[in-house]
């Protein structure tokens, strides 16, 4: 494929998700009191990641302003309030700051508050877990949730603190525990089945493919057989050099970048960050 028609495509695909921008009531995907995980798979939150895949510059108008919507909802212990009513929780204020973190904002003075907050608050396993039962108690929910745990060290990535904080080591224990473990844990029931097998691009849920991406920033992983044998698993799915897209939601079917059942350019990139990770490129 040209250079102009993937240009094209890149192009189509940021029209798509502005498109959507006001959906949920109010300008950039969000509603008029600032519910910033509303809209899903074209919430605030999501949208951002997207543009940003498909190579949107972060210092662009549209995206400070978005940067700065989410910032208005940042709280001086470091929490972000996601809703005006309810409860807050951990996963809320991680996928809030993974998604500033991104953008260039790890940083900031409120971010940095933010990552301290989370070293504070994090739980005896290692992970981050919120108090809401959803599916009732048991065993499994004395666990951390996995995928708020994923996307904090996927946050602390951009800090001073990869590979150098003692803390972000356990975390990355306890998810490679969860490798072996496999079973639904944590008061969301988060599991290792066949469902999580699936390549799913852009990354929205806890699956392979970020699992192995954001472990193969730290040390701890690298080298361990529970990661190595989850690398191999997503590494067997590669075809002729390229990760092919298992797993999208339908309202993405629309967009070039995601293609289900599709060799995917930009996720193929997301691929060898890994293996520049492992010193395999």
């Amino acid at each position: 494929m040209s250079d102009m028609s993937v240009e094209k495509q890149i192009a189509a695909d940021v029209e798509m998700i502005l498109s959507h921008r006001s959906d949920n009531g109010s300008d950039l995907w969000t509603t008029p009191d600032k519910r910033i995980l509303k809209g899903s798979p074209f919430s605030i939150l999501e949208s951002i990641l997207y543009l940003l895949e498909l190579g949107m510059d972060p210092s662009e108008p549209m995206m400070k302003d978005a940067a700065d919507l989410l910032f208005s909802t940042w709280g001086e212990d470091g929490r972000f309030k996601v809703s005006p009513q309810g409860a807050m929780y951990p996963c809320q204020t991680i996928h809030t700051a993974d998604v500033l973190c991104h953008m260039g904002y790890a940083f900031d003075a409120r971010i940095q508050r933010t990552l301290q907050h989370l070293l504070e608050t994090q739980y005896t396993d290692g992970g981050w877990r919120c108090k809401k039962f959803s599916f009732g108690r048991g065993p499994e929910t004395e666990y951390s949730n996995p995928f708020p745990t994923l996307t904090a060290l996927s946050s602390f990535r951009f800090s001073t603190y990869l590979n150098k904080e003692p803390a972000l080591d356990r975390a990355v224990e306890f998810l490679l525990e969860h490798w072996i473990i496999k079973q639904p844990i944590g008061p969301c029931h988060y599991g290792i089945g066949s469902l999580f097998m699936q390549v799913e691009y852009p990354f929205r849920t806890y699956n392979l493919f970020v699992y192995v991406y954001v472990l193969s920033f730290y040390s701890k992983a690298k080298k361990d057989k529970r990661f190595l044998e989850a690398f191999g698993a997503l590494e067997s799915k590669v075809v002729d050099g390229m990760i092919v897209v298992e797993r999208s939601v339908p309202k993405l079917a629309a967009l070039s970048f995601c293609k289900k059942g599709k060799p995917s350019e930009l996720a193929t990139r997301r691929y060898h960050e890994i293996l520049q990770n492992l010193e395999m490129l």
